[in-house]
């Protein structure tokens, strides 16, 4: 029997949610939409035009449209509000999570995000204003407040019964945390925990006293991965003072790490990063992240021509040697950018620190050997056989084949060095590694490659 795909039974149900749309059978549509993944509704929705996308959310009921609109990105949202009501736009905003009105209002036009706030309850507003004034990617701008909370001296029985009366409009119930009257976080407790304990059982005695946690203005990156180094499925965020004032959850990080990963990704392709996605983006945006790289690495390749000048006469005595200049190149920036993205990356998930950093030179010292002469072999057969013998090239001779690979040793020993020890300074001095990646490194070995080129042939050629 053939396996069920999901994403043909995801496009079967949007051509049947189509159908019944172009049928006109809303009531029908409705029932369907609130029995689906919030998510897999807003995917069908964003298939439909602005007139239709707005008609068929106006279906939906309070409490689904607001998790349907929590799973648009901004241009939808700003779609949906300038189609709706006052008063269903207040609906909306009392609804969702906090961090996610927040997340809204930190991405919508000015004019919307007023709209918005003047539509909010003073309570939801006062609530949103505290999160915005949290710093740019910190634990506090990406926490929520709804989360369940305990008292210690309360009974299994007391908790599950606060759970129930509380927990309807919280992000998770599945961790509580436990705090004093002071709202000091004092531990954490699961249901799971409650489940199988007696009734009488007091908080205090289930409770968890060793909290992972993270303060306000720690960094989104560094909540992160706490997350994967404790595979917590929830972080609670303390102040100065040591009081609980939000929760950060696993379905919030995970965005965060989607978001760091691109940054790091396009930081390394020497690309100024973007909060917005590339579908989204404008080509004068486009152009003005990309450009100041592209002017950098242009101009800096002026010391590559500078050498090449400096030469030229040198070269012109065996001119076969001009030949082999851009394998070289690629090969010396290939190499550092090997090490280099493998140290930025070990450096992103903690595996090394700044520290380590002797650690890190010989062991990229070692495999630069190894990579070293394996490609000077196979590049010296490769010389005489094809370039010589087949394709009867005379500027090949054996001196040229020995200086080429030659060369290609002391290339590649000395990319792996830089690409490995230029992200590990960066991290040193306090700035993002990835800044260090491919584009820089190839620029500063493809100097030095050439350097390293030609004074090797002077010594082996005698020129």
């Amino acid at each position: 029997m053939q396996q069920p795909d999901y994403e043909a039974l995801q496009e079967k149900t949007s051509e049947e949610l189509k159908t019944l749309l172009d049928e006109h059978r809303m009531r029908e549509l409705k029932a369907r939409m609130e029995d689906m993944n919030e998510f897999d509704v807003a995917e069908f929705l964003t298939e439909l035009d602005d007139k239709r996308m707005a008609m068929v959310f106006r279906l939906l009921s309070k409490e689904t449209a607001a998790e349907v609109f929590a799973n648009f990105d901004t241009p939808e949202q700003e779609m949906i509000i300038n189609s709706i009501t006052d008063s269903e736009l207040a609906g909306i905003v009392e609804e969702l999570y906090v961090d996610d009105a927040v997340d809204m209002m930190e991405e919508l036009p000015a004019n919307v995000v007023k709209r918005v706030m003047r539509t909010a309850t003073p309570e939801t507003r006062s609530l949103i204003n505290q999160y915005l004034r949290y710093p740019e990617n910190s634990a506090g701008s990406i926490m929520t407040a709804e989360f369940v909370d305990l008292k210690k001296y309360m009974s299994v029985k007391e908790s599950f019964a606060r759970i129930r009366r509380i927990g309807e409009d919280k992000e998770t119930i599945y961790i509580c945390f436990v705090t004093s009257a002071h709202r000091k976080l004092e531990g954490i407790v699961t249901v799971k925990d409650l489940l199988l304990a007696d009734p009488d059982t007091e908080v205090g005695e289930l409770m968890d006293r060793n909290v992972i946690f993270a303060s306000t203005t720690e960094d989104q990156e560094s909540v992160a991965e706490k997350f994967s180094d404790y595979d917590l499925m929830a972080l609670p965020v303390v102040d100065k003072e040591g009081r609980l004032v939000g929760i950060v959850t696993v379905d919030d990080i995970l965005d965060v790490m989607e978001q760091e990963t691109t940054e790091d990704i396009e930081k390394m392709a020497g690309i100024l990063p973007s909060d917005v996605p590339y579908s989204r983006t404008r080509p004068l945006e486009i152009w003005r992240n990309r450009i100041p790289w592209l002017m950098f690495l242009m101009l800096s390749a002026t010391f590559t021509s500078m050498i090449l000048t400096s030469f030229e006469d040198m070269l012109a005595v065996v001119p076969g040697l001009v030949a082999f200049i851009p394998m070289l190149m690629g090969t010396g920036g290939n190499s550092g950018a090997q090490s280099a993205t493998a140290v930025i990356r070990s450096l992103s998930l903690g595996d090394i620190e700044p520290r380590d950093a002797l650690r890190v030179v010989w062991k990229e010292w070692r495999v630069a050997i190894l990579c070293g002469l394996t490609l000077s072999v196979v590049n010296f057969g490769k010389m005489l056989l094809l370039d010589h013998l087949i394709l009867g090239n005379p500027s090949v001779t054996l001196a040229v084949a020995a200086t080429v690979s030659i060369a290609i040793v002391f290339i590649v020993m000395f990319a792996k060095l830089v690409g490995s020890l230029l992200p590990i300074g960066a991290e040193r001095i306090g700035l993002d590694p990835a800044v260090m990646a491919n584009p820089l490194i190839s620029t500063l070995t493809d100097a030095v490659s050439l350097l390293i080129y030609i004074y090797i042939a002077k010594l082996i050629l005698h020129i």
